[in-house]
């Protein structure tokens, strides 16, 4: 008998495994090592045009050979990346480490979210799939906090045993992950078939529900100012004279946004996608424009109201994406979310690094 609650506890579970990081402010830590912005902006650029490459073919093959499989994966090159960082003594090896956290990215970001809903249909439960989702969310801003939270601790020990625990939570997360149950029953046979089929009705899909699409762009657009500002105000927030030891509940008070903005979407469950967009996009601009006062305090809440306004869109339009998605492509269409994402961050990053270094 399927049992959804222990499905779920192990989703959750290796949620934070997979978000908890002594190096969680890798940003703020290569900026320590004496990496420019510039560089930490190649890095980033490295990142998503390997997840704009990997992102779709990673979630067709979550929906054609299996999504536990794809999750398991994940976790082994979350793994090899922590090695790559570890070894790193110049930006082709943090490039190199980015480029394998972007497989890992791939692998997970489609699959969890396809694996739940499809977990949550079979019980018929899948209306409860927003609050899955504030929770992940929740779950993902906490433990990103709680990371940041560590950075000074990260710099004080050095970077190579920070990234050295995330191999000890990366093995205890990948024995969780061989414990999940598939929905369905996943056969190698015909594969590149199944794959060609897969890829066919996804395109087919995005072509005929042009809503579909809009949503993912607009999601994508608030999602990457958020993250782009987080990352920036790691090492801006030294810049504008925060004492070390203060940067990391900096951090954390910035993650708790999204932790609201998660839960508070809950409350509005008649608030339309348009609405929605227009009030969190506002947050995340107020935010942009908060980055630029000198004081520290004022930039901090910026950044506080930013992933409020990521978080709460975020809720809201993944959730609505999965009700349109068809069951037998959910993985593929959830990457191609993901994907739009990618785009989005690759025009924005190098200019972000130019605009953070010179504003």
């Amino acid at each position: 008998m399927f049992n959804i609650k222990k499905q779920l506890s192990k989703l959750y579970c290796s949620s934070v495994l997979g978000s908890l990081s002594l190096a969680g402010a890798w940003v703020a830590i290569l900026a320590a090592r004496g990496f420019s912005l510039v560089e930490i902006s190649t890095a980033e650029t490295v990142y998503h045009i390997v997840k704009i490459i990997s992102e779709v073919p990673s979630g067709a093959l979550a929906d054609v050979f299996g999504r536990k499989k794809m999750l398991v994966i994940s976790c082994i090159l979350q793994m090899l990346g922590d090695i790559a960082m570890i070894l790193s003594d110049s930006i082709f090896m943090v490039c190199l480490s980015c480029g394998l956290y972007a497989l890992r990215d791939s692998f997970s970001s489609g699959t969890g979210d396809a694996l739940a809903y499809d977990s949550l249909k079979l019980a018929g439960m899948e209306s409860r799939f927003e609050r899955y989702e504030s929770s992940q969310l929740v779950i993902y801003r906490v433990c990103g906090g709680i990371s940041n939270l560590c950075a000074g601790l990260a710099l004080i020990i050095g970077y190579r045993a920070a990234y050295g625990t995330g191999l000890v939570t990366g093995a205890v997360q990948l024995a969780v992950l061989l414990t999940l149950r598939e929905t369905a029953v996943y056969s190698p046979e015909k594969f590149f078939t199944k794959l060609r089929e897969c890829f066919r009705e996804s395109f087919l899909f995005l072509k005929r529900e042009k809503k579909a699409v809009k949503i993912m762009f607009c999601n994508s657009l608030v999602g990457a100012l958020d993250i782009l500002l987080l990352f920036f105000l790691q090492a801006k927030l030294i810049e504008k004279g925060i004492p070390e030891f203060f940067l990391g509940p900096a951090l954390l008070f910035m993650e708790l946004g999204g932790v609201i903005g998660s839960r508070l979407i809950l409350r509005f469950p008649k608030l339309d996608l348009r609405k929605t967009f227009a009030v969190t996009a506002l947050l995340v601009v107020t935010g942009l424009m908060a980055e630029h006062s000198p004081a520290t305090l004022v930039a901090a809440l910026g950044g506080f109201l930013s992933a409020m306004g990521d978080d709460a869109l975020q809720v809201r339009t993944n959730t609505a994406l999965q009700d349109m998605f068809p069951s037998e492509q959910r993985a593929t269409l959830t990457s191609v979310d993901s994907f739009t994402f990618s785009i989005v961050m690759i025009v924005l990053t190098p200019l972000a690094g130019e605009f953070f270094t010179y504003w």
